[in-house]
């Protein structure tokens, strides 16, 4: 039993630290030390189950953001029909800049892609099953 809630408590004060506790915090709501807390951060399993949280959450928080993205760029859209002068400027300027990042950003990832298929080619002729 012993071990089951230590189990629970690991996944919690992991899920604490993913999402931005400090280790006082963390340690508060978990219900244990702090000095704990610094202990298990010194388990390279532990630290991975925290980094693997984080990277969970911040996957789904890209993906609202994508989701949204289209909303913001069609109200940049309709921005560049407004009566005012001043909001059409700010979407062109808003539009040119992050389109720009954008293309870049596209662009960087097919690029990385394309080296890493490359590189899984490579090292599969290196390497035969």
């Amino acid at each position: 039993m012993a071990g089951s809630g230590r189990k629970n408590a690991d996944g919690l004060l992991a899920s604490l630290l993913a999402s931005g506790r400090t280790i006082p915090d963390a340690a508060r709501e978990a219900g244990v030390s702090g000095r704990t807390v610094w202990r298990r951060m010194q388990n390279p399993d532990f630290r991975a189950q925290v980094a693997g949280l984080r990277a969970a959450a911040l996957e789904r928080a890209a993906a609202l953001l994508g989701d949204l993205s289209v909303s913001a760029a069609a109200t940049l859209g309709r921005l560049l029909k407004a009566d005012s002068e001043q909001a059409q400027l700010g979407a062109a300027r808003a539009i040119l800049e992050l389109g720009g990042k954008l293309r870049e950003t596209v662009d960087l990832e097919q690029r990385l892609a394309e080296a890493e298929r490359l590189l899984a080619e490579r090292e599969a002729r290196k390497w035969p099953a």
